[in-house]
Parts: C-alpha cells; sequence; structure tokens
C-alpha cells in the first residue's frame, strides 16, 4: 500500500488499481511516475516520508480523459425571494496503477 499526492489531494493505492484523479494533461496510454509519495507499506514494513519517502515511486498509465458526476450548487437568500443553481462537472483522469516500488536502501 503507498498513498501519493496528485493535484492536493492524498490517494491509498496497490498494483492494479484504478482510480480517479484531478485532470492530469497528458496523452491517453502514457506512462507516468509519480514521486511524492507518503507513505509505503512493504511487506508489512511501514515507511513514512518527512515529507516524501526518498526513493519510492508510483507508476500509473493513463486509461482515458473523463468529467466527474455532476455536482448542483445551490444558493438561496431566504425572504429576498433570491435563488441561484449552478452545475458543474469536473474534469478528471483515470489511472491504472502498474508498480508501485521503494529503491533499495532507503
Amino acid at each position: 500500500m503507498f498513498v501519493f499526492v496528485s493535484g492536493g489531494k492524498q490517494f491509498s493505492v496497490d498494483a492494479g488499481d484504478c482510480i480517479k484523479v484531478d485532470r492530469l494533461y497528458v496523452e491517453p496510454g502514457c506512462v507516468i511516475d509519480v514521486d511524492e509519495v507518503l507513505v509505503c507499506n512493504v511487506n508489512g514494513v511501514v515507511t513514512v516520508g518527512d515529507p516524501i519517502v526518498k526513493g519510492a515511486t508510483v507508476k500509473a498509465e493513463v486509461l482515458k480523459h473523463t468529467r466527474n458526476d455532476k455536482i448542483i450548487v445551490f444558493k438561496k437568500r431566504r425572504r429576498h425571494n433570491s435563488r441561484r443553481k449552478n452545475g458543474h462537472r469536473q474534469p478528471m483522469t483515470i489511472l491504472k496503477i502498474l508498480e508501485t516500488s521503494l529503491a533499495k536502501g532507503e
């Protein structure tokens, strides 16, 4: 289990997982390496970074770009007959985690 940061959010992953992260501007099919790993758990040995774990990487493949479910934003001011309804769909990228690795000697 590795915990890494993408888009200001933390994700806990293992090899083979598929996750949704905020839009990454990379072509689908590309393989990316994420070096901002906060916590590693390899064979029961937990390594906590300060703030990141040196030598730890998460390799992921970009599957596709999509948009998340719609969020309804509704604002109302009582007794003023004032209402606003807006919707928003956040752009997302779907990643498949290929490999998690911790460098030897770290």
